[in-house]
This record gives C-alpha cells, sequence and structure tokens, in this order.
C-alpha cells in the first residue's frame, strides 16, 4: 500500500532531520506522528516513531533529573558548530588523531578495539569549535550494535584509513556495509540523496546520510602519500574530500578544520544590540543558505515569529541595510535584530 505522506508530514521529516536539539527533534517527532496518514501501509512506522518518542522523552527526562539512566548513553549531546563522527577500522590511528586534534584522553594502543564508549572533544578553528567524537571502530566482523544511535547527532564524518595498510580498500567496504547495515550512508557532500534501489519512501525516512571526509593517516609511513591516496580513489571510486595526515608527527592537522569549515558550508552571523557593537567573538553558528529568520530563532526561539525586521552588515547592498526575515545570511554577516 502507498504511503501517501501529507505536506505537514514532509515538512516535519525535513525540520526533524535538522534539528539539533533534543527537544526539537522530539517536537518534530510528535508532529510527524500526529500528521501521517493512519492506514495499514504506515503501520510500522507508526509503531517506530512512538519508539522514537518514547525513547526521546526518556532521554531528555532523564537530563532534567540529573543525568540518572538504567545504564551508559552512546548518544553524544551536540556541541559547538558541528559534530563530526570519527570513523575507521582497527588500528587505523583514530583515537590518537582524535588526540591531537582535540587534547582528549582517548585511549590509544596498538591494538585493536582500544576505543569501547563515545568520547567528546572539541578542535577548535578560529572563532568556533568542532565537537570530534571518537568511536569504536569497525571491523568485517564487529561493529558495536549501537553505533546508528551514536551518529544520530553527527552532522559529517571523518573516515580514518591508514593507505600503509595492504587491505584498506577491504576495510574501508567492511566500514561503509556495516555502517548501511545500520542504515547510515557516508555520502560526498552535496551529492543528491536518492533512495538506494532496494529502499522505500518509508524504508528511507530515519536513514542518516553523513557528508564524509576521507583521511589518510600514517602519511608518515608512506613513501609517497598522494600517490597512494591518488591510487586508492582509483581503485575504489571514492569521491569523498581528502586530507593526507599524520597522527603521529602532526603532518596535515591543521587543514582539517579548514576542510570541515567548508564541507559543512558554516556560516557565522555575529549579532548586535541597536546602539552597542556587535558581539564579535560570539558568532552564531549555521549553515549555508540559512536566512535572517533562521538567526531569529537561534537568539530567542520563543519570539522568531515576532521579529519586525534586520539589519545587516556585510552581505547587504550597504551597511545597516533593513531587510526581512527572509534575507540570507552571509559567512561573517553582523545581524540587529528588530522585534
Amino acid at each position: 500500500m502507498a504511503a501517501n505522506l501529507s505536506p505537514e508530514f514532509k515538512e516535519a521529516q525535513e525540520a526533524y532531520r535538522r534539528a539539533r536539539e533534543p527537544q526539537e527533534r522530539l517536537e518534530c517527532l510528535r508532529e510527524m506522528l500526529r500528521t501521517i496518514p493512519k492506514h495499514k501501509g504506515t503501520e510500522h512506522l507508526q509503531a517506530d516513531l512512538k519508539t522514537r518518542i518514547k525513547e526521546q522523552s526518556d532521554d531528555l527526562a532523564g537530563h532534567r533529573r540529573g543525568g540518572a539512566r538504567t545504564g551508559p548513553s552512546f548518544v553524544v549531546r551536540s556541541e559547538g558548530a558541528a559534530q563530526v563522527a570519527l570513523l575507521g577500522p582497527p588500528n587505523s590511528g583514530k583515537s590518537l588523531l582524535h588526540a591531537r586534534l582535540t587534547g582528549s584522553h582517548s585511549v590509544v594502543g596498538p591494538y585493536p578495539f582500544a576505543t569501547k564508549m563515545p568520547l567528546p572533544g572539541m578542535l577548535s578553528f578560529e572563532d568556533i569549535h568542532f565537537q570530534l567524537v571518537d568511536l569504536p571502530p569497525i571491523a568485517a566482523d564487529y561493529v558495536e550494535p549501537w553505533i546508528g544511535n551514536a551518529v544520530e547527532n553527527a552532522d559529517a564524518a571523518l573516515l580514518i584509513l591508514d593507505l600503509g595498510d595492504p587491505g584498506c580498500v577491504e576495510q574501508m567496504e567492511a566500514v561503509v556495509g556495516q555502517l548501511e547495515g545500520k542504515r547510515v550512508s557516508l555520502v560526498a557532500p552535496g551529492s543528491p540523496c536518492a533512495l538506494g534501489a532496494q529502499e522505500d519512501e518509508l524504508a528511507s525516512l530515519f536513514r542518516i546520510r553523513l557528508p564524509a571526509v576521507l583521511v589518510a593517516n600514517k602519511a608518515d609511513l608512506l613513501a609517497a602519500p598522494e600517490a597512494e591516496l591518488l591510487a586508492f580513489r582509483d581503485l575504489t571510486g571514492v569521491r569523498f574530500p581528502t586530507a593526507v595526515v599524520s597522527a603521529e608527527t602532526g603532518h596535515g592537522l591543521a587543514g582539517l578544520g579548514p576542510l570541515l569549515f567548508d564541507v559543512l558550508g558554516i556560516v557565522r552571523v555575529y549579532t548586535k544590540v541597536p546602539g552597542h557593537p556587535p558581539e564579535a567573538h560570539r558568532p552564531f553558528t549555521l549553515w549555508r543558505g540559512s536566512l535572517v529568520r533562521d538567526v531569529a530563532r537561534l537568539v530567542h526561539r520563543g519570539r522568531a515569529a515576532e521579529l519586525h525586521f534586520a539589519r545587516v552588515w556585510g552581505s547587504g547592498e550597504f551597511d545597516g541595510q533593513q531587510v526581512s526575515a527572509d534575507h540570507p545570511v552571509r559567512d561573517r554577516d553582523i545581524v540587529e535584530l528588530h522585534w
């Protein structure tokens, strides 16, 4: 039976995919359940929605009670400009890379599966931070059953590989295949999110699609790392943006922040109160294509609908130009909201 999903449901679904706060996700799930057509063809999705609403409600209630819960949480609350999941096979140097980039205390060892739980850390770039989450390695014969939940809040992924390992192609295929089994797809940034050949519209609703960056680690052990990367791309057909680094020596690490900024399409907006200078060191972060109304939601979610107009310095035709809520914002814009 065709699902015949309503425009209201699809709007709530898209809002859910954009949502970053747990409460906002819960509201979107409830709206999806309210607007989904109630017939036999959507029974499984209705049940899935109810389960997700309960899990999200329980998680929020646990936070409000001070974090009391029956077991460990595998979902890291998103902080900073974006959350980025570190994924890769055993012994790819993923945890050492996380430690070098964030100053974290990731367990680093010359043995597989040293990482047992999600570990967040912050990578600074100019005046913003990226939250990097180190996750357990993924192998052809094992993946943590909760890995799909762990990347639910992620905005992108770093796929860490050791191109000097003779089995790196098979390792990448194993990582991608295991993630697909958890309804998580690694995609090239900006690529269309087409459905899989065997996946219908309903089955794809909660698929997670992560823009991915391929990080060729352990470059210090390769005689010609750039050539190795080129050969790997030709052999696999991978078209992710790439970086060649060495967590051991620090080679290439400084370029990961700018690369993530570009891949994610981050836009920094600085707000100001009329008659006062802007908050020059505390930008709000949005996605490329965001509007003034999106800035208003971040500043005061409850009053966003009351916004009368804004003044913009940066992307306007002239400094201080009066614009509507539909005006697109660009990186480093200064916005003055008038309620």
